[in-house]
């Protein structure tokens, strides 16, 4: 299932995606929520996140922020819009202002298609999350916290920094294991970034950070624990 919220308005078009997640994951508790932005949304993990079941979870529900700025990064979302609306996860495509050709080829296979426009220019949000699990992967526990605490006043759901976390040591364990970004599966940017981080951590100790998210997913869940203290005290005792 895919849903499109686009706009030069991106405060509008964010505080939507934002509320769309919410309601998503109220209707499917046991989904995991995962954030793909620019060169990490490859074919590959697209292609893996559209046709694959989650480790711990029952579905996926992954959100697209700024996958669409380069014409490489475009001509993949075109060709696969049809497949990330069949599929059985929930992809939130969440962008700026687009052409009128560009938004129409995708919002034809959406199941929801939103534009929000305003009059002035708005500048897109300047927090990176992806600056989070990037620093999570060179081990400073110092701007690893920082850059978390970042991001909540930012606005992201701690189920969206728990998933690009996850995402992370993922990727670092397929790096970890691989010679090339294509035995790993992954973009040779990611392949080569991750391959660097893996190198801060043990096998042993990503399958124990691993194996740390999936448990502080199902507590926060059950209740046991709120997810952002949870996710802070976490990064403070594990990076």
């Amino acid at each position: 299932m895919l849903y499109f919220l686009h706009g030069s308005d991106t405060k509008k078009t964010r505080e939507k995606a934002r509320a769309l997640v919410a309601s998503l994951r109220a209707k499917k508790p046991d989904a995991g929520v995962f954030v793909l932005e620019g060169a990490t949304a490859t074919k590959d993990a697209l292609a893996e996140f559209a046709g694959g079941r989650g480790l711990f979870e029952s579905k996926y529900i992954v959100r697209l922020n700024g996958v669409l700025e380069t014409a490489e990064e475009k001509e993949i979302i075109l060709a696969m819009a049809k497949e990330l609306a069949e599929s059985d996860n929930i992809f939130l495509l969440v962008e700026g202002a687009l052409d009128k050709k560009t938004a129409g080829a995708i919002g034809k296979y959406a199941e929801k298609a939103e534009e929000n426009t305003e009059n002035k220019k708005v500048k897109k949000p300047v927090f990176n999350i992806f600056s989070l699990s990037d620093a999570f992967g060179e081990r400073d526990k110092k701007k690893t916290w920082v850059l978390y605490r970042r991001a909540v006043d930012a606005g992201f759901a701690p189920e969206e920094i728990h998933g690009t976390l996850f995402w992370q040591v993922k990727c670092m364990l397929l790096a970890k294991g691989a010679k090339t970004a294509a035995e790993a599966g992954l973009n040779p940017f990611v392949f080569g970034k991750s391959s660097r981080y893996a190198k801060n951590f043990s096998d042993e100790e990503l399958k124990k950070i691993s194996a740390q998210l999936i448990a502080l997913y199902h507590d926060s869940h059950r209740g046991l624990v709120e997810f952002e203290e949870g996710l802070e005290k976490f990064l403070l005792e594990r990076v």
